[in-house]
């Protein structure tokens, strides 16, 4: 009796090891929301590559979790947090927006408002006068030359409109 049990231990154990290894079939609907899922779910040891594109043994075990949780019935928030849970939140390829992240996410924008209010008071401050009137210089020394051409130039420009008429 001890030998036939010990026969069919061996097979049983066999069979039940295959059976948890291979993952539950799922429906096409599950199996699309398993890969968005595993798409949000960063590789540790790839970097930045979803467990949907690492090939190696931790995300490939990673995939069939997401699955079982899948066939499970558990929400995509419930899915999350288990990875979380054990990862931390470095898993996640689009963390949370709260906390520390949403300071992350809203420094640009903040900064981007606080440059477009001082550019604002900078050009309201400035006053049309002030932007046309040229700038004050002192004027150029005289130069006897230069004034010869300036009135040979003029005396050519008024003959130029006398001939014309």
């Amino acid at each position: 009796m001890r030998c036939l049990v010990r026969r069919l231990a061996v097979p049983a154990f066999l069979l039940l090891t295959l059976a948890a290894a291979t993952p539950p079939a799922l429906s096409p609907a599950q199996e699309a929301r398993a890969e968005r899922l595993g798409t949000n779910l960063r590789c540790p040891i790839c970097t930045g590559v979803p467990i949907t594109e690492s090939t190696n043994d931790i995300s490939r075990e990673m995939l069939r979790e997401v699955r079982e949780q899948v066939a499970a019935g558990r929400s995509d928030r419930d899915v999350y947090e288990y990875f979380v849970a054990r990862y931390g939140n470095f898993v996640l390829l689009d963390p949370p927006k709260e906390g520390a992240g949403v300071l992350l996410w809203g420094a640009p924008l903040l900064a981007l408002g606080a440059g477009g209010a001082v550019l604002w008071r900078v050009l309201r401050r400035r006053t049309p006068a002030t932007m046309a009137a040229p700038p004050m210089t002192e004027p150029e020394p005289f130069d006897p030359f230069l004034a010869q051409v300036q009135r040979d130039t003029a005396r050519l420009a008024g003959s130029d409109t006398e001939s014309k008429s």
